[in-house]
C-alpha cells in the first residue's frame, strides 16, 4: 500500500468513528436533571439575623438604637469568639 491509500484509509477509518460516535450521543436518553438552585434550604430561625436585618432598615437611625448596638456587639462577639481548639491526637490516644 502507498501513502495515499493508506491516509484515505485513515481517513475513512476517522470518519466513520465520528458518525457512530455523533449517532451514539444522539440517541442515548439523559436521565432527568436535578435542579438544585430551585430548592431552597430554609436556615434555622436566628433572632440574630432578625435583629440586624430591622437595624439594616432603620439606617443612620440605627446608629443611635440601643437595641442595634446590643446586635451589633453580639454578631461582632460571634464573628471574633475564637473556635475552640481541635484536640490532639495524643489526648484522644488511651493511655
Amino acid at each position: 500500500m502507498d501513502g495515499k491509500m493508506l491516509a484515505r484509509l485513515g481517513a475513512v477509518v476517522f470518519v466513520a468513528v465520528a458518525i457512530t460516535a455523533t449517532v451514539l450521543e444522539l440517541t442515548r436518553k439523559e436521565e432527568p436533571k436535578q435542579d438544585f438552585s430551585t430548592r431552597i434550604i430554609e436556615p434555622p430561625h436566628d433572632p440574630l439575623r432578625d435583629g440586624q436585618r430591622r437595624c439594616q432598615q432603620l439606617g443612620q437611625r440605627a446608629a443611635n438604637d440601643a437595641e442595634c448596638l446590643r446586635v451589633w456587639a453580639e454578631t461582632r462577639d460571634r464573628f471574633l469568639r475564637p473556635s475552640p481548639a481541635p484536640a490532639s491526637p495524643a489526648s484522644s490516644e488511651g493511655r
